[in-house]
């Protein structure tokens, strides 16, 4: 019960590493506010939460709506009364390189990926300060490594990386501790979403297992795992930290 009594609010808590980082959290004794854009899935999450006896308020935003960020940050504190972890796992990715990425393209994955996480990490920094909390953004090793095909993604994660290191200084006077983790690759819907089909997907996770040292792709329980010591106690003096949680990825040459 490494978060016993804390409230957390999560984006991205519909799918992928976000669902596994609120069921963790909930199992852990944490108070949840899933936050999402697709209510269907974030009632199943709550139902899932509710029926092992923990609370999970359901907040239907996208995170891109600044007034929505603003909306979503009062509704957790009038609900639970204070705020003591925010996770940042609401992202998107897309192909394009720096010759064939649409300004469009660029702006909406800068602003899914870096802007949302710099609004919502303001909001939350007065709540914080009273709990003496943290954040935990996802970020990716393509925040550490530069990969092609994949520019705007790489440079909005890039940005994460550096945003985290940044207000962790600022911060830290404050006690909000501020941490990062940059998975390698993970078995989510994130690439289907972002345009890859069922074959492309399966070869893609394929050849994972010659790029990961370890040989395999990572599982969304696994980042939730690091994403869980970050935001718990244990790691009361960590901050500013890019934590890879990748199978060993960033350590190879690029291929």
């Amino acid at each position: 019960m490494l978060l016993e009594n804390k409230v957390a609010l999560i984006t991205g808590a519909s799918s992928g590493i976000g669902l596994s980082t609120a069921l963790l959290f909930a199992k852990n004794g944490a108070k949840l506010a899933i936050l999402g854009r697709r209510q269907t899935a974030l009632e199943e999450v709550a139902a899932t939460i509710k029926s092992q006896g923990h609370e999970a308020l359901i907040i239907t935003a996208d995170v891109t709506d600044a007034k929505a960020c603003k909306a979503a940050i009062s509704t957790t504190i009038s609900t639970f009364h204070k705020l003591d972890i925010l996770v940042n796992a609401a992202g998107v990715i897309g192909n394009g390189t720096i010759e064939n990425t649409s300004v469009e393209a660029w702006r909406n994955m800068l602003n899914v990926n870096l802007e949302a996480v710099f609004n919502l990490m303001q909001l939350a920094i007065p709540h914080l300060e009273k709990t003496r909390g943290n954040i935990v953004n996802l970020s990716s090793i393509t925040g550490l490594r530069a990969f092609p095909g994949v520019l705007a993604y790489c440079v909005s994660k890039a940005g994460v990386d550096q945003l985290t290191r940044c207000a962790a200084l600022e911060l830290g006077p404050k006690g909000i501790r501020v941490n990062a983790i940059n998975p390698g690759v993970v078995e989510t819907n994130l690439h289907k979403r972002g345009g890859f089909d069922d074959k492309k997907y399966a070869e893609f996770l394929e050849h994972g297992k010659s790029t990961h040292p370890l040989g395999r792709v990572g599982q969304p329980e696994e980042v939730a795992e690091a994403i869980l010591y970050l935001a718990s106690d244990n790691a009361a003096w960590v901050t500013g930290e890019t934590l890879s949680v990748d199978g060993g990825r960033q350590l190879t040459c690029a291929r």
